[in-house]
């Protein structure tokens, strides 16, 4: 199967990796859109070698000239997933802003495409009545939402918004499909 898996800008952005090497190793073609904060965190190289795939990083990059990357992504994937999904990409997507190839991909993919998110963030972060507003929202609208654990976060706090396991991402993904 076709999976697009979107990578934000969150320390649990490397988790990715293990997603992505598990879904290759599954059989699954892995399309990875990294952001420019998720590459802060992990390198498009890592999810290269292990998707066997070129990772997206650039809205306007140079490709195919007869292609339109957000659309071809969009259109080919059997599913999308963002793991690690930040309180920006869901803000975004709940607001239908399209301006990165992330944001614009799951724009042109959610009538079509089920799209799932893994919120990871701080517990203040995750629990903020705007944020929790957004996710309300977007469940209303058919998005699937893999919920985040209860954990020591990376910013000392103990509390709900640690990415889910990576076990139950994969376990979902492939339910999906």
């Amino acid at each position: 199967m076709n999976i697009v898996l979107g990578i934000t800008g969150i320390i649990s952005s490397y988790k990715a990796a293990d997603i992505t090497s598990r879904l290759a190793k599954a059989g699954h073609d892995v399309h990875i859109i990294l952001t420019e904060g998720g590459s802060k965190f992990i390198t498009p190289l890592a999810l290269q070698t292990l998707s066997k795939n070129k990772v997206h990083t650039e809205f306007f990059e140079e490709g195919i000239p007869k292609e339109v990357k957000h659309i071809t992504l969009a259109e080919n994937a059997d599913i999308l997933v963002i793991a690690p999904a930040s309180a920006n990409i869901i803000g975004k997507i709940a607001g239908g802003i399209a301006d990165d190839l992330l944001s614009a991909t799951v724009v042109a993919a959610a009538t079509t495409t089920p799209v799932y998110l893994a919120p990871a963030m701080n517990t203040n972060m995750y629990e903020n009545p705007i944020v929790q507003g957004n996710i309300a929202k977007l469940k209303d609208l058919g998005y699937k939402f893999i919920e985040p654990k209860e954990s020591l976060l990376a910013c000392g706090v103990t509390g709900k918004g640690a990415l889910a396991d990576v076990d139950d991402i994969v376990e979902i993904i492939e339910g999906a499909l």
